[in-house]
């Protein structure tokens, strides 16, 4: 059994079709079909039901996909383990980020990390904890920042900071110019919100239901740049981290009291992956920048 097998085979169960898999492996059909009969006879098993419209795993198929997925996965690890340069001459990591951690944190980690390991190529994508999790057990990234709340257990967390939300309103609002509101004032607000798909929805709603207020959502949107941009431009407010506002003007943060709405925020690996070097050193100067802010 060859490593062409693995990636034949793994093609027809995703296209459940050979044709279409052998068009995007850019083969022909039959060569693809004697390769698979090769696997199947050298595991003596039938991996495809092959007696329907579509292509379909057998039991054994389904067993034998999960093995040969984390084959793959663990093979291409090996082979960014031995590209790996200790000395961080060189070198890539990949970086997943949840929206909030946009616009205060994660610049100032890019700048110093860039700064004294220029040679290192990064990539850097927003989304979703959902998503990102995901992406992180499928081996697509190498570490993310996101929040406590980890629905899977194959995902490890490192605490990185506190973080405090606080109501967010424009220069010209009303309580523009209050240091601080009560659980009554926050309930009478009128809001523009981050969708359900990111868990600062989920965290605000539940902060919501623990003191028994319903400010009203009269929007959402599925950006936080988007979200700034209503709040600049209307009288809605929001709920986001009161560091956000640092470097906008335009912009005021309120606090809630008496009772703060705090979030924990983590820096998020697949447990057993392997750690480059220059993974390693990111998640080092993460802890260290992040310990300096408190």
């Amino acid at each position: 059994m060859i490593l062409r097998h693995i990636n034949y085979f793994l093609a027809v169960a995703k296209y459940e079709s050979f044709t279409r898999a052998a068009a995007s492996l850019y083969v022909s059909q039959p060569a693809l079909s004697q390769q698979i009969k090769q696997l199947e006879e050298t595991l003596g098993t039938i991996l495809f039901d092959r007696s329907g419209r579509t292509v379909k795993l057998t039991d054994a198929g389904e067993v034998y996909a999960h093995y040969a997925q984390k084959a793959l996965q663990d093979l291409e690890e090996g082979r960014r383990a031995i590209h790996d340069v200790q000395n961080l001459s060189r070198g890539a990591l990949r970086i997943a980020i949840t929206p909030t951690f946009t616009t205060y944190l994660i610049g100032p980690l890019i700048k110093e990390f860039h700064n004294s390991h220029p040679n290192i190529t990064l990539s850097v994508q927003e989304m979703s904890q959902e998503k990102m999790e995901k992406q992180l057990l499928d081996d697509e990234f190498d570490v993310g920042i996101a929040f406590a709340d980890v629905r899977s257990s194959d995902i490890e967390a490192q605490t990185l900071l506190i973080e405090t939300l606080a109501l967010v309103v424009n220069k010209n609002h009303p309580l523009a110019q209050h240091q601080a509101i009560d659980l009554q004032t926050l309930s009478a607000q009128s809001l523009v919100l981050l969708s359900h798909e990111f868990v600062t929805r989920e965290q605000i709603e539940r902060y919501c239901r623990q003191h028994d207020i319903q400010p009203k959502v009269l929007m959402e949107a599925n950006s936080l740049s988007a979200v700034i941009e209503i709040v600049r431009n209307t009288q809605l407010t929001t709920l986001l981290p009161s560091n956000i506002v640092s470097n906008r003007d335009e912009l005021v943060a309120i606090a809630l009291a008496p009772s703060l709405l705090k979030r924990t925020a983590v820096l998020l690996q697949r447990k057993g992956a392997y750690q480059s070097a220059a993974g390693a050193a990111f998640i080092t100067l993460a802890h260290q920048y992040c310990d300096n802010q408190k």
